[in-house]
């Protein structure tokens, strides 16, 4: 059994224990945060005779807990997990070690939601990805890398840390994929837009807003294009000769990644005369699919990274997600439309209650002394075990 699972067991046995530990919990703890189907149902449950203001719930928690607590949270749990029975409570009680450190064991629920949802979303961002690539379409891959933004803006307000992109050591950082085979009609793109921008530099003035070199698959394109870009830049003239004396300075024949020859060829006055707009929007939508696929599965490395505080997953995550972020925004001036937001209309800040019960830290509460100790067991009720000292 996991520390996760232990973690779901005591703190649906501390409010069992103890109702009056709901109104700690009820904030910023979701039934979807429980990994194990009866559990969530066990704590929805509980939420649910929270909200019609079932008496145990409204107790001082000075008394023994009514026996109807545990039948009724049973009652309206088997709705959802039928079979359940009124053992399994007794099971989750004796699970929990202190019933006051309720937060706490919520924090480490809501820490395994967080690691869950991100992979989740990571995994379809991967799927989409891939099928993008395979239909040269790349507006399911812009959704699903929205949305798993959103999730990560959504899940750091919930946790009560700030999102914000953090650089992951090199003991953290996932290991090097190495990118998968790029199509040949995708290689033939790049050469065709080549010897379009090459044949009439005017066309750059058309791409150079939001076409980059990386989004060429192809280091010698990606080569050629900033030569390109640099002799526009300077105003200087675009013809076979320049563009190779152009990637001659910056050390593409040296390092091998181009020759003379082929950069004579691709820049071939003959070889293009399309519109380069239309090419290079295929190209980056081409380089958007293939960039998602690689940030997908850095993502999806992270979050299985158990030893990962939900704070450094979201930074280091959000992260990942920087250079897809902007080839979505630049895919989206390619085509004339704007990047929207899949769940800002469903995210909203966190109470500042929320906040401090998320960033409870494992600090066991010191019982008040003047409490008086817990009841006796009695025929019709379950009653709270005696605080177990903590050893020195």
């Amino acid at each position: 059994m996991t520390p996760l699972v232990h973690a779901e067991q005591a703190v649906l046995g501390a409010v069992f224990l103890d109702p009056g530990q709901l109104g700690r919990l009820a904030d910023w703890l979701r039934p979807e945060h429980f990994e194990r189907p009866v559990h969530a149902a066990l704590y929805a449950a509980m939420l649910k005779l929270r909200s019609q203001d079932h008496p145990a719930t409204n107790s001082a928690g000075d008394g023994p807990v009514p026996l109807a607590w545990v039948t009724d949270t049973v009652q309206e749990a088997t709705h959802h997990v039928p079979g359940l029975t009124a053992v399994f409570p007794h099971l989750l009680v004796s699970a929990c070690p202190r019933p006051e450190n309720a937060p706490v064991y919520g924090r480490m629920v809501l820490e395994g939601a967080i690691h869950r949802s991100v992979a989740l979303h990571a995994d379809r961002l991967h799927q989409a990805a891939l099928t993008d690539r395979r239909n040269g379409t790349a507006e399911e891959t812009a959704h699903h890398a929205q949305v798993l933004s959103d999730v990560l803006a959504e899940l750091a307000h919930r946790w009560g840390t700030d999102p914000r992109p953090v650089s992951p050591p090199d003991s953290v950082a996932p290991q090097f994929v190495p990118p998968q085979p790029v199509a040949d009609q995708a290689l033939a793109n790049e050469e065709f837009l080549l010897g379009c921008l090459a044949s009439r530099p005017d066309q750059l003035m058309d791409v150079v807003r939001w076409l980059r070199p990386d989004d060429f698959a192809e280091p010698g394109h990606q080569q050629i294009y900033r030569a390109l870009g640099a002799l526009h830049h300077r105003g200087e003239p675009i013809d076979q000769l320049t563009v190779l004396w152009e990637a001659q300075r910056r050390g593409a024949l040296v390092d091998n990644t181009l020759d003379a020859e082929r950069v004579r060829h691709l820049c071939d006055p003959l070889a293009g005369g399309g519109a380069a707009e239309y090419v290079g929007e295929q190209l980056v939508t081409a380089s958007l699919a293939r960039t998602a696929t690689s940030a997908a599965q850095q993502v999806r490395a992270l979050a299985v990274q158990e030893a990962l505080a939900p704070g450094q997953l979201i930074g280091y995550a959000l992260h990942a997600l920087g250079p897809l972020d902007d080839l979505r925004r630049r895919w989206c001036i390619a085509r004339g439309t704007e990047p929207g937001s899949a769940l800002s209309d469903q995210r909203a800040s966190p109470t500042s209650a929320q906040v401090e019960a998320a960033r409870s830290r494992s600090l066991p509460h010191r019982p008040d002394t003047d409490c008086p100790p817990p009841p006796a067991p009695a025929t019709r009720h379950l009653a709270r075990p005696a605080h177990r000292s903590v050893p020195s």
